[in-house]
Protein backbone atom coordinates (compact mmCIF):
# COMPACT_ATOMS: atom_id res chain seq x y z
CA UNK A 1 0.00 0.00 0.00
CA UNK A 2 1.45 3.36 -0.90
CA UNK A 3 2.15 5.83 1.31
CA UNK A 4 -0.87 7.75 2.21
CA UNK A 5 1.14 11.23 3.11
CA UNK A 6 -1.80 11.62 5.90
CA UNK A 7 -0.27 12.71 9.30
CA UNK A 8 -2.59 11.38 11.75
CA UNK A 9 -0.82 12.78 14.85
CA UNK A 10 -2.26 16.37 13.17
CA UNK A 11 -5.81 15.34 13.13
CA UNK A 12 -8.30 16.51 15.96
CA UNK A 13 -11.20 13.56 15.51
CA UNK A 14 -13.19 14.47 18.17
CA UNK A 15 -13.55 17.91 16.60
CA UNK A 16 -14.76 16.19 12.92
CA UNK A 17 -17.18 13.41 13.67
CA UNK A 18 -16.89 9.74 11.82
CA UNK A 19 -19.81 10.29 10.09
CA UNK A 20 -22.64 7.34 10.05
CA UNK A 21 -21.76 6.02 6.55
CA UNK A 22 -17.93 5.52 5.69
CA UNK A 23 -17.47 7.70 2.93
CA UNK A 24 -14.06 7.14 2.34
CA UNK A 25 -11.76 9.88 3.97
CA UNK A 26 -8.68 9.10 4.86
CA UNK A 27 -8.30 11.25 8.44
CA UNK A 28 -10.94 9.15 9.64
CA UNK A 29 -9.61 6.40 9.74
CA UNK A 30 -11.23 5.06 6.24
CA UNK A 31 -8.56 4.07 3.98
CA UNK A 32 -9.13 1.26 1.86
CA UNK A 33 -10.39 1.86 -1.66
CA UNK A 34 -14.38 2.43 -1.83
CA UNK A 35 -14.72 2.09 -5.73
CA UNK A 36 -12.66 0.84 -8.91
CA UNK A 37 -10.61 4.32 -9.00
CA UNK A 38 -9.49 4.90 -5.34
CA UNK A 39 -8.03 1.40 -5.77
CA UNK A 40 -6.03 2.10 -9.34
CA UNK A 41 -4.34 4.92 -7.21
CA UNK A 42 -3.85 2.65 -4.53
CA UNK A 43 -2.17 -0.09 -6.89
CA UNK A 44 0.19 2.45 -8.42
CA UNK A 45 0.73 6.38 -7.70
CA UNK A 46 -0.61 7.51 -11.04
CA UNK A 47 2.59 9.99 -11.19
CA UNK A 48 5.30 6.93 -12.23
CA UNK A 49 2.98 6.31 -15.83
CA UNK A 50 5.21 9.07 -17.13
CA UNK A 51 7.69 6.61 -17.22
CA UNK A 52 6.13 3.84 -18.70
CA UNK A 53 4.99 6.20 -21.66
CA UNK A 54 8.47 7.20 -22.28
CA UNK A 55 9.91 3.65 -22.32
CA UNK A 56 7.66 0.87 -22.93
CA UNK A 57 4.29 2.35 -24.81
CA UNK A 58 5.94 5.34 -26.92
CA UNK A 59 8.01 2.23 -28.27
CA UNK A 60 5.88 -0.75 -29.10
CA UNK A 61 2.51 1.38 -29.23
CA UNK A 62 -1.17 1.80 -28.55
CA UNK A 63 -1.92 -2.02 -28.06
CA UNK A 64 0.94 -2.47 -25.37
CA UNK A 65 -1.14 0.06 -23.15
CA UNK A 66 -2.17 -1.40 -19.76
CA UNK A 67 -6.14 -0.45 -19.43
CA UNK A 68 -5.95 1.23 -16.04
CA UNK A 69 -3.27 3.11 -17.34
CA UNK A 70 -5.21 4.15 -20.64
CA UNK A 71 -8.35 4.86 -18.72
CA UNK A 72 -6.54 6.10 -15.75
CA UNK A 73 -3.79 7.60 -15.10
CA UNK A 74 -2.33 8.53 -18.22
CA UNK A 75 -4.95 11.68 -17.01
CA UNK A 76 -2.06 12.81 -14.93
CA UNK A 77 0.04 13.61 -18.08
CA UNK A 78 -2.95 15.24 -19.48
CA UNK A 79 -3.86 12.48 -22.15
CA UNK A 80 -7.51 11.18 -22.39
CA UNK A 81 -8.46 8.44 -25.24
CA UNK A 82 -10.97 10.65 -27.83
CA UNK A 83 -14.11 9.62 -29.07
CA UNK A 84 -14.01 7.09 -31.88
CA UNK A 85 -15.58 8.95 -34.73
CA UNK A 86 -18.74 7.71 -36.19
CA UNK A 87 -20.58 6.90 -32.34
CA UNK A 88 -23.62 9.11 -32.30
CA UNK A 89 -24.93 10.96 -28.94
CA UNK A 90 -27.54 8.42 -28.11
CA UNK A 91 -24.84 5.61 -28.02
CA UNK A 92 -22.34 7.82 -25.61
CA UNK A 93 -24.26 6.38 -21.91
CA UNK A 94 -24.88 3.12 -23.93
CA UNK A 95 -21.50 1.81 -24.69
CA UNK A 96 -18.72 0.95 -22.69
CA UNK A 97 -15.82 3.50 -22.11
CA UNK A 98 -13.51 0.76 -24.44
CA UNK A 99 -15.94 1.04 -26.99
CA UNK A 100 -15.73 5.02 -27.04
CA UNK A 101 -11.80 5.11 -27.20
CA UNK A 102 -10.15 5.62 -30.48
CA UNK A 103 -6.43 5.15 -30.58
CA UNK A 104 -6.09 8.26 -30.58
CA UNK A 105 -5.30 11.12 -27.42
CA UNK A 106 -6.45 14.65 -26.38
CA UNK A 107 -3.69 16.40 -24.49
CA UNK A 108 -3.82 19.22 -22.53
CA UNK A 109 -0.92 21.57 -22.04
CA UNK A 110 -1.25 23.92 -19.16
CA UNK A 111 0.37 27.36 -19.00
CA UNK A 112 -0.89 27.64 -15.23
CA UNK A 113 -0.93 31.95 -16.05
CA UNK A 114 2.32 31.60 -17.46
CA UNK A 115 2.99 35.04 -19.75
CA UNK A 116 4.22 32.84 -22.88
CA UNK A 117 7.01 34.34 -25.00
CA UNK A 118 6.98 34.10 -28.75
CA UNK A 119 9.28 30.64 -28.85
CA UNK A 120 6.75 29.04 -26.42
CA UNK A 121 3.73 30.12 -28.55
CA UNK A 122 5.61 28.78 -31.63
CA UNK A 123 6.18 25.15 -29.52
CA UNK A 124 2.88 25.19 -29.38
CA UNK A 125 1.32 25.68 -32.75
CA UNK A 126 4.35 23.53 -34.47
CA UNK A 127 2.98 20.04 -31.96
CA UNK A 128 -0.68 20.98 -33.30
CA UNK A 129 0.74 21.26 -36.96
CA UNK A 130 3.38 17.92 -36.74
CA UNK A 131 1.74 15.73 -34.28
CA UNK A 132 -1.97 16.63 -34.03
CA UNK A 133 -3.49 17.19 -37.55
CA UNK A 134 -3.07 21.25 -36.82
CA UNK A 135 -5.89 21.07 -34.03
CA UNK A 136 -4.82 23.44 -30.94
CA UNK A 137 -7.88 25.14 -28.94
CA UNK A 138 -7.66 27.44 -26.19
CA UNK A 139 -9.48 25.90 -23.19
CA UNK A 140 -11.08 28.06 -19.86
CA UNK A 141 -8.41 26.50 -18.13
CA UNK A 142 -5.83 28.35 -19.68
CA UNK A 143 -4.73 25.22 -21.14
CA UNK A 144 -3.58 24.52 -24.97
CA UNK A 145 -5.77 21.01 -25.74
CA UNK A 146 -4.65 18.86 -28.93
CA UNK A 147 -6.34 15.66 -30.85
CA UNK A 148 -5.41 13.30 -32.85
CA UNK A 149 -2.05 12.75 -30.46
CA UNK A 150 -0.29 9.06 -30.93
CA UNK A 151 1.58 7.51 -27.98
CA UNK A 152 4.52 7.03 -30.36
CA UNK A 153 4.92 11.16 -30.77
CA UNK A 154 4.62 12.05 -26.99
CA UNK A 155 7.98 11.88 -26.29
CA UNK A 156 8.86 14.45 -28.69
CA UNK A 157 6.33 16.11 -27.87
CA UNK A 158 6.74 16.48 -24.05
CA UNK A 159 10.26 17.54 -25.03
CA UNK A 160 9.70 20.49 -27.13
CA UNK A 161 7.05 21.46 -24.25
CA UNK A 162 9.89 21.20 -22.14
CA UNK A 163 12.24 23.08 -24.10
CA UNK A 164 10.10 26.70 -23.76
CA UNK A 165 9.11 25.79 -19.89
CA UNK A 166 5.87 24.18 -20.77
CA UNK A 167 4.11 20.64 -19.77
CA UNK A 168 1.34 18.51 -18.94
CA UNK A 169 2.01 17.07 -16.04
CA UNK A 170 -1.41 16.53 -13.96
CA UNK A 171 -3.57 18.42 -16.63
CA UNK A 172 -6.16 15.78 -15.73
CA UNK A 173 -6.63 13.32 -13.44
CA UNK A 174 -7.93 13.14 -9.71
CA UNK A 175 -5.05 16.16 -9.36
CA UNK A 176 -3.89 19.61 -8.84
CA UNK A 177 -5.75 20.35 -12.33
CA UNK A 178 -4.72 23.88 -14.22
CA UNK A 179 -4.40 26.93 -12.70
CA UNK A 180 -6.17 29.86 -13.77
CA UNK A 181 -4.19 33.30 -13.39
CA UNK A 182 -5.13 37.11 -14.18
CA UNK A 183 -3.84 37.10 -18.31
CA UNK A 184 -2.94 40.78 -17.04
CA UNK A 185 -0.80 40.35 -14.07
CA UNK A 186 2.06 42.33 -13.58
CA UNK A 187 0.77 44.92 -16.21
CA UNK A 188 -2.96 46.29 -15.54
CA UNK A 189 -2.93 49.74 -14.06
CA UNK A 190 -5.69 49.04 -11.94
CA UNK A 191 -4.31 45.82 -10.65
CA UNK A 192 -4.39 45.40 -7.32
CA UNK A 193 -1.54 42.45 -6.69
CA UNK A 194 0.46 40.60 -8.90
CA UNK A 195 -0.29 36.94 -8.40
CA UNK A 196 2.23 35.56 -10.46
CA UNK A 197 4.91 34.36 -7.92
CA UNK A 198 2.60 32.41 -6.09
CA UNK A 199 1.55 30.42 -8.74
CA UNK A 200 4.98 29.71 -9.65
CA UNK A 201 5.84 28.41 -6.69
CA UNK A 202 2.80 26.49 -5.89
CA UNK A 203 3.87 24.85 -9.65
CA UNK A 204 7.41 23.88 -8.19
CA UNK A 205 6.27 22.75 -5.12
CA UNK A 206 3.73 20.72 -5.59
CA UNK A 207 2.92 19.64 -9.19
CA UNK A 208 4.20 16.32 -9.40
CA UNK A 209 4.63 15.99 -5.95
CA UNK A 210 2.89 12.72 -4.83
CA UNK A 211 1.71 14.34 -1.50
CA UNK A 212 -0.73 15.62 -3.73
CA UNK A 213 -0.72 13.73 -6.61
CA UNK A 214 -4.06 11.69 -4.60
CA UNK A 215 -6.73 13.71 -4.43
CA UNK A 216 -10.74 12.76 -4.70
CA UNK A 217 -10.90 14.19 -7.86
CA UNK A 218 -10.22 16.87 -9.34
CA UNK A 219 -9.01 19.96 -7.69
CA UNK A 220 -9.02 23.40 -9.65
CA UNK A 221 -7.18 26.60 -8.49
CA UNK A 222 -7.56 30.36 -9.84
CA UNK A 223 -5.06 33.29 -8.57
CA UNK A 224 -5.91 36.86 -9.67
CA UNK A 225 -5.36 40.43 -7.97
CA UNK A 226 -7.05 41.98 -10.89
CA UNK A 227 -10.27 44.06 -9.50
CA UNK A 228 -12.62 42.39 -11.97
CA UNK A 229 -12.03 39.18 -10.63
CA UNK A 230 -10.75 37.91 -14.17
CA UNK A 231 -10.56 34.29 -13.25
CA UNK A 232 -14.25 33.22 -12.38
CA UNK A 233 -13.20 32.30 -8.92
CA UNK A 234 -16.63 31.79 -7.67
CA UNK A 235 -16.61 28.31 -9.61
CA UNK A 236 -13.21 27.07 -8.78
CA UNK A 237 -11.72 24.87 -5.52
CA UNK A 238 -9.68 27.31 -4.03
CA UNK A 239 -9.69 30.57 -5.62
CA UNK A 240 -7.29 33.46 -3.62
CA UNK A 241 -8.42 36.99 -4.62
CA UNK A 242 -6.83 40.10 -4.64
CA UNK A 243 -7.76 42.39 -1.46
CA UNK A 244 -6.31 45.26 0.33
CA UNK A 245 -6.06 45.82 4.25
CA UNK A 246 -5.72 48.75 5.72
CA UNK A 247 -2.89 48.37 7.76
CA UNK A 248 -0.79 45.65 5.52
CA UNK A 249 -1.75 46.83 2.29
CA UNK A 250 -2.01 44.45 -1.18
CA UNK A 251 -2.78 40.40 -0.38
CA UNK A 252 -5.49 38.05 -1.10
CA UNK A 253 -9.15 36.85 0.65
CA UNK A 254 -9.55 32.98 0.08
CA UNK A 255 -12.30 31.62 -1.20
CA UNK A 256 -13.69 27.57 -1.03
CA UNK A 257 -15.91 25.01 -2.65
CA UNK A 258 -16.86 26.24 -5.96
CA UNK A 259 -17.77 23.89 -9.02
CA UNK A 260 -20.28 23.50 -11.51
CA UNK A 261 -21.37 20.07 -12.90
CA UNK A 262 -24.59 18.12 -12.28
CA UNK A 263 -24.62 19.74 -8.78
CA UNK A 264 -23.28 23.06 -9.03
CA UNK A 265 -22.11 25.33 -6.35
CA UNK A 266 -20.43 29.13 -6.14
CA UNK A 267 -17.55 29.25 -3.95
CA UNK A 268 -17.95 30.27 -0.06
CA UNK A 269 -15.46 33.39 1.21
CA UNK A 270 -13.65 32.77 4.06
CA UNK A 271 -13.14 36.43 4.63
CA UNK A 272 -9.69 36.98 5.32
CA UNK A 273 -6.28 38.35 4.44
CA UNK A 274 -3.23 36.76 3.46
CA UNK A 275 -0.18 38.40 2.14
CA UNK A 276 1.46 36.88 -1.29
CA UNK A 277 4.19 35.16 0.12
CA UNK A 278 1.66 32.65 2.07
CA UNK A 279 -0.14 31.70 -0.86
CA UNK A 280 1.49 28.54 -1.38
CA UNK A 281 1.38 27.43 2.40
CA UNK A 282 -2.72 27.87 2.35
CA UNK A 283 -3.00 26.45 -0.88
CA UNK A 284 -1.19 23.28 0.30
CA UNK A 285 -3.60 23.21 3.78
CA UNK A 286 -6.62 23.92 1.18
CA UNK A 287 -5.52 21.03 -0.87
CA UNK A 288 -4.23 18.99 2.09
CA UNK A 289 -8.13 19.23 3.89
CA UNK A 290 -9.47 17.93 0.12
CA UNK A 291 -7.06 15.11 0.35
CA UNK A 292 -7.96 13.87 3.89
CA UNK A 293 -10.99 14.35 4.42
CA UNK A 294 -12.33 14.71 1.07
CA UNK A 295 -15.43 12.29 0.10
CA UNK A 296 -13.89 9.18 -1.59
CA UNK A 297 -17.03 6.79 -1.69
CA UNK A 298 -19.39 7.81 -4.59
CA UNK A 299 -17.38 10.01 -7.22
CA UNK A 300 -20.41 12.07 -7.67
CA UNK A 301 -19.50 13.26 -4.37
CA UNK A 302 -16.25 13.79 -4.05
CA UNK A 303 -15.54 17.10 -5.33
CA UNK A 304 -14.48 19.79 -1.91
CA UNK A 305 -17.48 21.37 -2.73
CA UNK A 306 -19.64 18.74 -0.90
CA UNK A 307 -17.12 18.65 2.28
CA UNK A 308 -17.73 22.60 2.14
CA UNK A 309 -21.52 22.40 2.17
CA UNK A 310 -21.56 19.88 4.67
CA UNK A 311 -19.02 21.70 7.01
CA UNK A 312 -19.76 24.69 6.89
CA UNK A 313 -16.79 28.24 5.88
CA UNK A 314 -16.68 28.32 9.74
CA UNK A 315 -15.53 25.10 10.60
CA UNK A 316 -13.51 24.55 7.59
CA UNK A 317 -11.51 27.57 8.27
CA UNK A 318 -11.09 26.09 11.54
CA UNK A 319 -9.49 22.84 10.64
CA UNK A 320 -7.63 25.20 8.29
CA UNK A 321 -6.09 26.68 11.07
CA UNK A 322 -5.43 24.28 13.41
CA UNK A 323 -4.39 21.29 11.65
CA UNK A 324 -3.32 22.38 8.58
CA UNK A 325 -1.64 26.12 9.32
CA UNK A 326 -1.01 26.19 12.76
CA UNK A 327 -1.85 29.77 13.10
CA UNK A 328 -4.91 31.98 12.87
CA UNK A 329 -5.42 33.41 9.54
CA UNK A 330 -6.39 37.70 9.92
CA UNK A 331 -9.90 38.11 9.08
CA UNK A 332 -11.06 40.69 6.60
CA UNK A 333 -14.02 41.58 5.02
CA UNK A 334 -14.02 39.98 1.36
CA UNK A 335 -13.34 42.54 -1.45
CA UNK A 336 -16.33 43.91 -3.56
CA UNK A 337 -17.45 42.17 -6.02
CA UNK A 338 -17.49 43.64 -9.38
CA UNK A 339 -19.86 43.35 -12.38
CA UNK A 340 -18.63 43.70 -15.95
CA UNK A 341 -16.10 42.59 -18.37
CA UNK A 342 -13.53 39.93 -17.20
CA UNK A 343 -11.88 39.01 -20.73
CA UNK A 344 -9.59 41.63 -21.41
CA UNK A 345 -10.53 41.99 -25.07
CA UNK A 346 -9.53 44.93 -27.07
CA UNK A 347 -6.23 47.37 -26.98
CA UNK A 348 -6.03 48.71 -23.06
CA UNK A 349 -3.15 50.44 -21.71
CA UNK A 350 -0.62 49.33 -19.57
CA UNK A 351 0.97 50.74 -16.66
CA UNK A 352 4.35 51.41 -18.02
CA UNK A 353 2.85 53.10 -21.37
CA UNK A 354 2.62 49.97 -23.53
CA UNK A 355 -0.43 48.52 -24.40
CA UNK A 356 -2.02 44.51 -24.00
CA UNK A 357 -4.30 43.73 -26.58
CA UNK A 358 -6.97 40.98 -25.63
CA UNK A 359 -7.65 38.44 -28.93
CA UNK A 360 -11.07 36.14 -29.32
CA UNK A 361 -11.02 32.61 -31.26
CA UNK A 362 -14.53 31.44 -32.19
CA UNK A 363 -15.27 29.50 -29.23
CA UNK A 364 -11.45 28.86 -28.38
CA UNK A 365 -11.35 27.14 -31.77
CA UNK A 366 -7.59 27.97 -32.90
CA UNK A 367 -5.19 26.00 -34.72
CA UNK A 368 -1.43 25.22 -34.86
CA UNK A 369 -0.69 26.95 -37.96
CA UNK A 370 -2.31 30.28 -36.41
CA UNK A 371 -0.24 29.67 -33.30
CA UNK A 372 2.73 29.93 -35.30
CA UNK A 373 1.63 32.60 -37.08
CA UNK A 374 1.00 34.42 -34.17
CA UNK A 375 4.09 33.83 -32.71
CA UNK A 376 6.00 34.97 -36.00
CA UNK A 377 3.71 38.36 -35.68
CA UNK A 378 4.76 38.78 -31.90
CA UNK A 379 8.29 38.52 -32.89
CA UNK A 380 7.64 41.37 -35.83
CA UNK A 381 5.65 43.53 -33.54
CA UNK A 382 8.14 43.16 -30.42
CA UNK A 383 5.15 41.84 -28.05
CA UNK A 384 6.76 41.08 -24.79
CA UNK A 385 4.66 37.51 -24.46
CA UNK A 386 0.67 35.91 -24.67
CA UNK A 387 -1.13 35.03 -21.70
CA UNK A 388 -4.30 32.55 -22.34
CA UNK A 389 -7.85 33.49 -20.71
CA UNK A 390 -10.64 31.60 -18.29
CA UNK A 391 -12.75 32.55 -21.26
CA UNK A 392 -11.26 30.98 -23.95
CA UNK A 393 -9.43 33.96 -25.22
CA UNK A 394 -5.85 35.34 -25.64
CA UNK A 395 -4.18 38.48 -24.44
CA UNK A 396 -0.76 39.98 -25.60
CA UNK A 397 1.23 41.67 -23.70
CA UNK A 398 4.12 44.54 -24.17
CA UNK A 399 2.72 45.96 -27.22
CA UNK A 400 4.16 49.63 -28.23
CA UNK A 401 1.71 52.08 -29.13
CA UNK A 402 2.43 53.39 -32.57
CA UNK A 403 2.21 49.55 -33.55
CA UNK A 404 -1.43 48.34 -32.52
CA UNK A 405 -3.00 49.43 -35.31
CA UNK A 406 -1.32 47.45 -37.77
CA UNK A 407 -0.93 44.55 -34.95
CA UNK A 408 -4.65 44.81 -35.05
CA UNK A 409 -5.09 44.33 -39.11
CA UNK A 410 -2.55 41.79 -39.32
CA UNK A 411 -3.97 39.80 -36.58
CA UNK A 412 -7.20 40.02 -38.25
CA UNK A 413 -5.96 38.43 -41.21
CA UNK A 414 -4.95 35.18 -39.30
CA UNK A 415 -8.44 35.17 -37.49
CA UNK A 416 -7.68 36.31 -33.99
CA UNK A 417 -9.64 39.63 -33.92
CA UNK A 418 -9.23 41.87 -31.61
CA UNK A 419 -12.48 43.60 -32.51
CA UNK A 420 -14.83 41.07 -32.75
CA UNK A 421 -18.78 41.13 -31.87
CA UNK A 422 -20.30 40.98 -28.78
CA UNK A 423 -21.52 37.60 -29.90
CA UNK A 424 -18.48 36.39 -30.58
CA UNK A 425 -16.55 37.99 -27.59
CA UNK A 426 -19.21 36.29 -25.47
CA UNK A 427 -19.36 32.45 -26.75
CA UNK A 428 -18.01 29.46 -25.41
CA UNK A 429 -17.78 25.99 -26.09
CA UNK A 430 -16.76 22.83 -24.80
CA UNK A 431 -14.65 20.02 -27.05
CA UNK A 432 -18.21 18.25 -27.61
CA UNK A 433 -18.91 15.22 -29.44
CA UNK A 434 -16.27 16.11 -32.18
CA UNK A 435 -13.59 14.34 -29.83
CA UNK A 436 -15.33 13.69 -26.18
CA UNK A 437 -16.14 10.41 -25.25
CA UNK A 438 -18.55 12.19 -22.42
CA UNK A 439 -20.88 15.09 -24.66
CA UNK A 440 -23.61 13.67 -26.71
CA UNK A 441 -24.52 17.20 -29.05
CA UNK A 442 -21.73 19.15 -30.92
CA UNK A 443 -20.73 22.31 -29.58
CA UNK A 444 -17.41 23.84 -30.81
CA UNK A 445 -19.12 24.18 -34.92
CA UNK A 446 -22.56 24.45 -33.51
CA UNK A 447 -21.11 27.77 -31.21
CA UNK A 448 -19.49 28.97 -34.58
CA UNK A 449 -22.28 28.62 -36.37
CA UNK A 450 -24.80 30.31 -34.04
CA UNK A 451 -22.09 33.26 -33.64
CA UNK A 452 -21.91 33.97 -36.99
CA UNK A 453 -26.08 33.65 -37.59
CA UNK A 454 -26.35 36.04 -34.66
CA UNK A 455 -24.11 38.47 -35.66
CA UNK A 456 -26.49 38.56 -39.07
CA UNK A 457 -29.31 39.13 -36.57
CA UNK A 458 -28.32 41.27 -34.28
CA UNK A 459 -25.33 43.08 -35.79
CA UNK A 460 -25.17 46.28 -33.54
CA UNK A 461 -26.25 44.50 -29.84
CA UNK A 462 -26.03 47.32 -27.84
CA UNK A 463 -24.46 45.16 -24.40
CA UNK A 464 -22.94 41.80 -23.59
CA UNK A 465 -25.01 38.41 -23.41
CA UNK A 466 -22.93 35.48 -23.06
CA UNK A 467 -23.17 32.26 -24.47
CA UNK A 468 -22.09 28.87 -23.18
CA UNK A 469 -22.36 25.59 -25.20
CA UNK A 470 -21.47 22.05 -23.39
CA UNK A 471 -21.93 19.04 -24.82
CA UNK A 472 -22.87 17.07 -21.65
CA UNK A 473 -23.92 18.01 -17.99
CA UNK A 474 -20.22 18.29 -17.04
CA UNK A 475 -20.70 21.99 -17.98
CA UNK A 476 -16.84 22.44 -18.44
CA UNK A 477 -17.66 25.30 -20.81
CA UNK A 478 -19.72 26.44 -16.84
CA UNK A 479 -23.33 26.72 -18.29
CA UNK A 480 -24.37 26.96 -15.68
CA UNK A 481 -23.27 31.18 -15.12
CA UNK A 482 -24.10 32.20 -18.16
CA UNK A 483 -26.48 34.55 -19.52
CA UNK A 484 -27.45 31.60 -22.03
CA UNK A 485 -26.45 28.34 -20.91
CA UNK A 486 -26.76 25.03 -23.29
CA UNK A 487 -26.59 21.98 -22.06
CA UNK A 488 -26.84 19.31 -24.55
CA UNK A 489 -28.49 16.06 -24.63
CA UNK A 490 -30.91 14.20 -26.73
CA UNK A 491 -34.40 15.45 -27.36
CA UNK A 492 -37.28 14.00 -29.28
CA UNK A 493 -38.34 15.83 -32.26
CA UNK A 494 -41.09 14.26 -34.49
CA UNK A 495 -40.83 10.89 -32.84
CA UNK A 496 -36.53 10.74 -33.21
CA UNK A 497 -34.02 11.57 -30.98
CA UNK A 498 -32.08 14.36 -32.12
CA UNK A 499 -29.07 16.36 -30.74
CA UNK A 500 -30.53 19.36 -28.63
CA UNK A 501 -30.16 21.09 -24.96
CA UNK A 502 -31.57 21.83 -22.07
CA UNK A 503 -31.62 25.76 -21.40
CA UNK A 504 -30.21 27.68 -18.63
CA UNK A 505 -31.03 31.44 -18.71
CA UNK A 506 -29.82 34.44 -16.61
CA UNK A 507 -26.43 32.51 -14.97
CA UNK A 508 -24.03 35.11 -13.53
CA UNK A 509 -20.64 35.22 -11.82
CA UNK A 510 -19.70 38.38 -10.08
CA UNK A 511 -22.11 41.23 -8.20
CA UNK A 512 -24.99 39.17 -9.74
CA UNK A 513 -23.28 35.71 -9.07
CA UNK A 514 -25.81 33.21 -9.25
CA UNK A 515 -27.05 29.95 -11.49
CA UNK A 516 -29.09 30.13 -14.57
CA UNK A 517 -33.16 29.60 -14.07
CA UNK A 518 -34.34 26.12 -15.80
CA UNK A 519 -37.62 25.98 -17.60
CA UNK A 520 -39.48 22.90 -16.47
CA UNK A 521 -39.41 20.36 -19.72
CA UNK A 522 -38.08 23.30 -21.79
CA UNK A 523 -35.32 22.02 -24.41
CA UNK A 524 -34.55 22.94 -28.01
CA UNK A 525 -33.01 21.43 -30.67
CA UNK A 526 -29.94 21.94 -32.01
CA UNK A 527 -31.91 22.48 -35.81
CA UNK A 528 -33.93 25.52 -33.81
CA UNK A 529 -31.29 26.76 -32.23
CA UNK A 530 -30.36 29.90 -34.11
CA UNK A 531 -34.41 31.05 -34.18
CA UNK A 532 -34.81 30.11 -30.44
CA UNK A 533 -32.00 32.27 -29.57
CA UNK A 534 -33.07 35.09 -31.71
CA UNK A 535 -36.61 34.90 -30.52
CA UNK A 536 -35.45 35.33 -26.76
CA UNK A 537 -32.46 38.23 -27.48
CA UNK A 538 -35.50 39.99 -29.26
CA UNK A 539 -37.97 39.72 -26.00
CA UNK A 540 -35.29 41.04 -23.99
CA UNK A 541 -34.24 44.33 -26.00
CA UNK A 542 -38.25 44.63 -26.13
CA UNK A 543 -38.98 44.44 -22.95
CA UNK A 544 -35.83 45.38 -21.12
CA UNK A 545 -35.62 48.46 -18.50
CA UNK A 546 -32.95 51.05 -19.26
CA UNK A 547 -29.80 49.64 -17.52
CA UNK A 548 -30.84 45.96 -17.26
CA UNK A 549 -28.62 43.29 -17.91
CA UNK A 550 -29.97 40.11 -19.69
CA UNK A 551 -29.98 38.13 -16.39
CA UNK A 552 -31.49 40.74 -14.57
CA UNK A 553 -34.02 40.54 -17.14
CA UNK A 554 -34.43 36.64 -17.26
CA UNK A 555 -35.11 36.75 -13.65
CA UNK A 556 -38.14 38.70 -13.46
CA UNK A 557 -39.31 38.28 -17.47
CA UNK A 558 -42.53 35.95 -18.29
CA UNK A 559 -41.88 32.51 -18.76
CA UNK A 560 -43.81 32.92 -22.04
CA UNK A 561 -40.65 35.09 -23.35
CA UNK A 562 -38.33 32.96 -22.09
CA UNK A 563 -39.29 29.82 -23.67
CA UNK A 564 -39.86 31.70 -27.29
CA UNK A 565 -43.63 30.95 -26.96
CA UNK A 566 -44.23 34.76 -27.80
CA UNK A 567 -41.78 37.52 -29.52
CA UNK A 568 -42.62 41.01 -28.33
CA UNK A 569 -42.18 43.76 -31.28
CA UNK A 570 -38.67 44.77 -31.59
CA UNK A 571 -38.28 48.43 -30.20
Amino acid sequence: MPDLRYKPERAKFTEIPRPKRAEGQWALGYTEPLNKNEQSKKDDDPLNVRDRILHIYSKRGFDSIDPADLRGRFRWMGLYTQRRPGILGNETAALEEEDLDDRYFMLRVRSDGKLLASDAVRALGSVGVDFARDTADVTDRENIQYHWIEIENVPEIWERLEAVGLHSLEACGDSPRPFLGSPVAGVAKDEIIDGTPALLEIERRYIGNKDFSNFPRKFKTAVTGHPSMDVSPETNDVSFVGSVHPEHGPGFDVWVGGGLSTNPMLAQKLGVWIPLDEVPDVWAGVAGIFRDYGYRRLRSRARLKFLVADWGVEKFREVLENEYLGKKLETLASPETPVGHRDHIGVHEQKDGRFYVGLAPSAGRISGTALVQLADLMDEFGVEGARLTAYQKIVLIGVDGDKTDSLLDRLDAIGLTARPSNWRRNTMACTGIEFCKLALVDTKERARLLTVELEKRFPDLDTPITINVNGCPNACARTQVADIGLKGQMVLSEGKQVEGFQVHLGGATGLRANFGRKLRAHKVTSAGLDDYVTTIVTNYLADRNVGEAFDEWVHRADEELLRGEKTLESV
